[in-house]
């Protein structure tokens, strides 16, 4: 089976997470596709294929007799959706020898358009999978789950020798908490890769340090008409300490390694209100820098209004995965390789964003990124093509070639 044909079967299984819950996995939907993909890895021959109560899907292919001291790899795909956009009834469009045009989806009044999406002329001649615009396609990370499992299949079809193979397909990644319950012991492998990248060819193994911040600001609410020196305007505050950040920093202003501060919501009242932002920046001395700008200004606001006028709230979530790689800069040069010998232009860069393989390399699995050849994730514009898939296989099966004689 072609990896596109299952992608095509995955996607109308509804697997979005759900950022409210706090159970494991936070939708018991996401057992519906772990169920069904411990069925189809037994089925082509993973027979320890299982699922966890967490809905982690495990499997491991053994080493090819003589190949049991071949580094130990690891493949690795998140199953849930993202909760930004509908997952549910995905309406898959197949569109073949494509023309680079602007494409309408479905009745939804939505265009998938080259204005928007500048790549889309490249993509001409090639088999493109679109929405219907009323859902994402979730390819993001159905297409990585998809192109793993097809690898596999390929591998033990044609006899292909090989080092042990880990896979692992997780949950929740999509709301920070995929690798909250990985069996890094489990797993079993020297070194992971992360397939939930975007076009084919990606290559990323920088990611922001990432912290959240909340202000909460205590106001002190009179009548307005007798407010004079008295009253503290929580709301009002919040716009003071917003307009205190540097201007210029905000996603909407920056790109490649530049950091910023995100506002990601502001609520309340005269009473009380709070102020929630995101802090990302891949160098780590910008990182603290930033964590520490807004120490200060909670400083300055409680010294003009009071104590305990705002109190302010940091918690990190994340680490740039840039350190744990670097020493094990095969991983780069290896996966370079293999998309040079798949026909692929490697293009490596940061991810402007998170991974699990962040969390993981943390973990002791050191885990880059790779492309699964999907654009415009996390909505209705997202897509993929039956070509870019295929190249994506290619490269998973060389970096199995290339770790079994290393």
């Amino acid at each position: 089976m072609k990896a596109y044909e299952r992608l095509l079967n995955y996607v109308v299984v509804h697997t979005t997470s759900d950022e409210e819950s706090t159970t494991v996995p936070t939708a018991k939907r996401e057992f519906d596709l772990a169920n069904m993909l411990v069925d189809e890895l037994k089925a082509i021959g993973v027979h320890d294929a299982a699922v966890d109560e967490m809905c982690y899907v495990y499997a491991t292919l053994p080493a090819t007799p003589g190949y049991e001291n071949a580094a130990k790899l690891g493949f690795i795909a998140h199953m849930d959706t993202a909760p930004d956009f509908s997952g549910e009834n995905v309406k898959p469009r197949i569109i073949e020898n494509y023309d680079g045009g602007d494409v309408l989806l479905g009745t939804s009044g939505r265009t998938l358009d080259n204005a928007t999406f500048a790549h889309l002329s490249s993509l001409r001649g090639r088999t493109l999978i679109v929405t219907d615009g009323t859902t994402l396609l979730g390819a993001d990370d159905k297409a990585g789950v998809a192109e793993i499992v097809t690898m596999l299949e390929e591998i033990i079809n044609e006899g292909t020798p090989h080092g042990k193979i880990s896979v692992c397909f997780t949950p929740d990644e999509e709301v920070g908490s995929g690798a909250d319950h990985f069996d890094v012991e489990r797993f079993g492998a020297d070194f992971g890769y992360t397939c939930d990248g975007g076009a084919e060819g990606e290559l990323e193994y920088e990611n922001f340090n990432a912290a959240a911040a909340t202000f909460t600001i205590n106001g002190f609410n009179v009548h307005p008409g007798e407010a004079k020196n008295k009253m503290i305007n929580a709301l009002l505050v919040a716009c003071e300490i917003n307009g205190m950040l540097p201007k210029g920093q905000t996603p909407r202003d920056t790109e490649g390694y530049q950091g910023f501060w995100h506002l990601t919501d502001l609520s309340g009242t005269t009473e009380t209100s709070k102020l929630s932002y995101i802090i990302r920046d891949h160098d780590f001395e910008s990182f603290t820098r930033r964590k520490v700008t807004l120490e200060k200004i909670a400083e300055v606001v409680n010294a003009q209004y009071g104590n305990g006028t705002v109190v302010l709230s940091i918690r990190d979530q994340y680490r740039n995965m840039k350190e744990k790689i670097e020493p094990c800069m095969h991983l780069i040069e290896n996966a370079k390789k293999a998309m040079e010998l798949a026909g692929v232009t490697p293009k490596v860069q940061p991810i402007r964003g998170g991974t699990d393989g962040a969390r993981l390399s943390f973990m002791g699995l050191p885990c880059p990124n790779l492309g699964t050849g999907g654009y415009a994730f996390h909505g209705p514009y997202e897509h993929i093509t039956v070509e870019g898939m295929d190249l994506s296989v290619k490269v998973l099966k060389n970096l199995v070639a290339l770790y079994r004689d290393r």
